[in-house]
């Protein structure tokens, strides 16, 4: 009787309940989770040849027949071997199995087998090692495109493979395919059931593809199509009401001009401020790309209004930092700002509190201390959160629940790690983006040279120069101790602390190096930076923790150690720490690394300073999942598409999703609801997670 998508797995054959247990751990439970398990790489395995003929350098498939009885060996305890001989029209070769004792009695001399692997010669012996192999008659993973799949303990790929194989016989054309006909003939896509069936068990790369574009496009087109109904369906409510004022009033009080990005991105928030609805705008844009002051003139509207507004930074650092440049800034304007952070005195802290309470601040700045039980506003108007990746959607919720009345306080996000455009709107599902993407004039790009071991000295040279002329530098590792180092940075790796005290006791002794890392407890790393700050150190020898850290302008060289196991956007990241004062500044990644890949990786950052075309290299080599690191970036997860790779596809769906949502605002209409299920399924365990 043929099976039923909604079956459970162990009604398949060789699927008992150890099995079915092991396949749940994959969120595999029924037939149709098998269907759409999609394989993560394939193996062509058509190519047949003789053992005389085949090649050395890869693997093929070899017909011969078993020519004498498989013998067992016992090597010692866990390592068993059978050694076999099988033979073609011409040639013999010894095939040898390690763990497979069943083999012993499965490989039956005379009959004919199909075996892929690799072929060695030695001299004139051919043997094969723990090659995959099956009976010539029915075979059905040899000589064919073969499927690799994601796999658990206890769950082989041809157990995986075999019973995909068999729900495709009974239930492909089961599938109800979710889009319109008309859909699939303006893009030009394959059909559902022919895409399911030939992305598992392709017949040819040119017809793999037409599958995989039209799973990837369906895929992309439903994320696309759910952002935008969540993006519309949340209930913005009433926004602060903003009265527009002329921005040249607060311009003309700056001692600097805007750029043209900075002013795009002012009028896009300011029109947000005074359109009725709550605003949630992203302002992306590299370090000292001028973020702050698009925020400070979303301040100075709120104030004009009689609001006031909050910004929340990650640390203690880089609020004071905020406060010392924007307290300047607004008081040109009349306005008054105030610094709250958990180090203050309790009577600073109570100083504060009264001053938001009754009206007399127009801006706080602080770190969580915000989000305290003491903090009320007398009238909340505008959330403003630097580094999107470090405050969560709740908290960003929690500071702007501290708004009262019916209208909902304006939310503006700045983020110094530059997304790639079209990955930004998917990412941040609530949020508007604005994107400055140019340098203040005057400003000075940092010199970058990638050099090897062998430049050490000359290295070690120039951080002494530097130093000399007043200068100070940062030092970076990818790890704190020894054990910790990823292997990826070879024999030449660096671990912040025995490096800190290798460099002040034999290299620098005469200079001052300090040490910071992540296991350090935040008072400590506050220190640390803030020595750095004030010019008490000279060498700052640290891991990513100061990826965001403090503005020290008189630093003006970064040294990237095994600046392989660093991602572009982080070494980008890393690299806008220098080039803040008026002085050149350098940035140096050391690495060994000898492949040309990893070279020509590294070499982007030497030949750009656009983060956002960093970014996009760095997307396009390493994917998704490594460009945002464990952060958590709220997206349903992704089967089929790679927002890297498929950016083309990406825009067509889009677009498609755009103009059918024109049409169907809700997917109501008969042809559509197939469409709205899949959407909904899509987003059921992201809802709350979505930015």
């Amino acid at each position: 009787m043929p099976h039923q998508l909604t079956d459970p797995v162990q009604s398949l054959p060789g699927i008992g309940p150890a099995r079915a247990k092991r396949l749940e751990k994959l969120g595999i439970r029924t037939a149709q989770d098998l269907l759409f398990w999609f394989p993560r790489q394939y193996e062509d395995r058509r190519e047949c040849r003789s053992i005389r003929e085949a090649p050395e350098d890869r693997p093929v498939c070899v017909r011969a027949i078993i020519a004498t009885a498989p013998r067992l060996s016992y090597i010692r305890k866990g390592l068993e071997l059978v050694k076999v001989n099988a033979v073609d029209e011409a040639d013999a070769m010894e095939l040898t199995f390690f763990n497979q004792s069943y083999l012993k009695t499965s490989l039956r001399p005379g009959e004919s087998y199909l075996f892929y692997g690799k072929v060695e010669r030695h001299g004139s012996r051919y043997t094969m090692t723990n090659p995959v192999l099956e009976p010539e008659a029915g075979a059905r993973f040899t000589r064919r495109i073969m499927p690799v799949y994601p796999l658990t303990a206890g769950i082989s790929n041809n157990l995986l493979a075999g019973a995909v194989l068999r729900i495709l016989e009974d239930c492909a054309q089961q599938l109800t395919d979710p889009l319109p006909a008309a859909l699939r003939r303006e893009h030009a896509l394959a059909e559902y059931a022919y895409a399911v069936q030939t992305v598992h068990f392709p017949p040819s790369w040119e017809e793999l593809e037409i599958a995989r574009r039209r799973l990837v496009f369906e895929e992309l087109f439903f994320l696309s199509a759910g952002l935008a109904m969540l993006r519309r369906s949340r209930d913005w409510g009433r926004g602060v009401p903003c009265k527009s004022y002329d921005a040249e009033e607060y311009l003309h009080t700056l001692p600097f001009s805007l750029t043209g990005a900075q002013r795009r991105a002012l009028d896009e928030a300011f029109a947000d401020l005074c359109s009725g609805t709550p605003m949630n705008r992203l302002i992306q844009g590299d370090v000292g790309s001028g973020k702050t002051v698009v925020a400070a003139a979303c301040a100075w509207l709120l104030a004009k209004n009689g609001f006031q507004s909050a910004l929340m930074a990650p640390t203690e650092i880089l609020a004071e930092q905020h406060y010392n440049t924007l307290a300047p800034l607004l008081a040109r304007s009349g306005q008054r700002v105030g610094l709250l952070t958990g180090a203050m005195r309790a009577a600073e802290k109570r100083a504060v509190y009264a001053d938001l309470a009754d009206g007399s601040l127009d801006l706080v700045v602080g770190t969580h201390a915000l989000l305290s039980e003491g903090v009320s506003f007398r009238r909340l108007g505008l959330v403003i959160t630097d580094e999107q990746h470090r405050f969560g959607v709740a908290q960003r919720a929690a500071l702007a629940a501290k708004g009262e009345g019916e209208a909902r306080p304006h939310v503006l996000v700045m983020s110094a790690t530059p997304i790639p455009r079209t990955l930004a709107l998917l990412v941040y599902g609530d949020l508007e983006v604005s994107v400055i993407d140019e340098r203040p004039p005057g400003r000075r790009e940092v010199q970058t040279t990638l050099i090897g071991e062998r430049k050490r000295p000359q290295l070690y040279g120039f951080i002494r120069k530097q130093v000399g002329e007043g200068h100070q530098v940062y030092l970076v590792c990818p790890a704190v101790e020894e054990g910790e180092v990823p292997a990826a940075a070879g024999p030449e790796r660096k671990a912040a602390a025995p490096y800190a005290e290798v460099l002040q006791k034999h290299v620098f002794p005469d200079l001052r190096v300090g040490l910071v890392h992540g296991k350090l407890k935040s008072r400590e790393k506050e220190t640390v930076m803030a020595d750095f700050g004030r010019g008490e150190i000279d060498i700052l020898v640290a891991t990513t923790v100061i990826e965001v850290g403090v503005d020290v302008p008189n630093a003006t060289l970064m040294v990237v150690e095994n600046a392989e196991c660093f991602g572009l956007s982080q070494l980008h990241q890393l690299r806008g720490r220098v080039g803040r004062g008026e002085s050149q500044s350098y940035c140096v990644l050391v690495s060994s690394a000898q492949s040309p890949e990893t070279r020509q990786r590294l070499r982007v950052l030497c030949e750009s300073s656009d983060g956002f075309h960093i970014a996009e290299e760095d997307l396009r080599l390493r994917g998704p999942g490594d460009f945002f690191g464990n952060r958590q970036h709220g997206l349903p997860p992704l089967k089929v598409a790679d927002l890297a790779a498929d950016t083309r596809v990406l825009h067509e769906a889009r677009e498609a999703a755009a103009a059918l949502l024109e049409e169907d605002p809700e997917l109501t209409a008969l042809e559509h609801r197939g469409i709205r299920a899949r959407v909904e399924q899509m987003f059921q365990d992201s809802r709350d997670t979505m930015n």
